[in-house]
């Protein structure tokens, strides 16, 4: 009969053994994507990236997730590229601030079709293959996902849609498949870059390192299959859109 001890060491030695794999990183060529697609490298898996832009570190392939018809097929051929997959996390992620009736409406979609749709369907393409390996989804929301914000309309509406796919998602595929939804705050990369100065994090802003945000989803993407880490909120002390 097994004892309690040795169940133990067999829990820990599953969970020191895994790693992510086969990754699809969308996003993966800047900010908190590419941190990820390091961390995954860094972890023992293999980080392949969606992006329009190439990454210089890891497998790329050129993708505008808001096409989502073309992002499915891609999707399938790096499958089979790499005879499966084990995992995704969906960190393309824009966004367009202003007034709702300030934004063109074209921009204002094109939000929704990158965050939400382009979420749902890299998930959608890969979801046999993680379903044969019982691998794992890691969808990337936003504080923005728990409250609203005045000239973030598309933006919230984008995230808030992730989230709730995201949850879903998890009670649709139970047991099969590892569901989680990243909840991260205001972090050092170039997301803010384009925005006009009032909607920009002051030079004082407390703002996290992506590398540190990239080390709790390789830990969701790490866990032992049966053990869920459902929704991570991973912010700095100081943030301002939680709770």
């Amino acid at each position: 009969m097994v004892n309690e001890q040795t169940r133990r060491s067999t829990r820990r030695a599953v969970r020191e053994d895994r790693n992510p794999g086969r990754t699809i990183i969308t996003g993966g060529a800047a900010g908190l994507g590419a941190a990820i697609a390091d961390a995954v490298a860094s972890a023992g898996g293999i980080p392949i990236v969606f992006d329009l832009a190439e990454s210089a570190d890891h497998e790329s392939h050129a993708v505008d997730v808001s096409a989502t018809r073309e992002l499915e097929a891609v999707v399938t051929e790096v499958a089979a590229l790499h005879g499966g997959l084990d995992s995704v996390v969906t960190a393309a992620g824009i966004d367009r601030c202003g007034p709702l009736d300030a934004v063109a409406p074209s921009e204002w979609e094109r939000v929704i079709a990158v965050n939400l749709l382009g979420t749902a369907a890299t998930v959608r393409a890969a979801l046999p293959h993680l379903m044969e390996s019982r691998g794992r989804v890691v969808t990337v929301t936003s504080t923005l996902a728990l409250r609203g914000a005045a000239d973030a309309t598309a933006y919230c509406a984008s995230k808030f849609g992730v989230l709730g796919f995201t949850r879903a998602l998890a009670a649709e595929t139970a047991g099969r498949v590892g569901v989680s939804a990243l909840i991260p705050g205001g972090m050092r990369t170039g997301f803010f870059d384009d925005r006009a100065e009032q909607y920009r994090p002051g030079p004082d802003a407390d703002l996290n390192d992506p590398a540190d945000v990239a080390d709790a989803v390789v830990f969701a993407l790490t866990r032992p299959v049966g053990f869920e880490v459902r929704e991570l909120l991973v912010c700095p002390a100081g943030e301002t859109s939680w709770p």
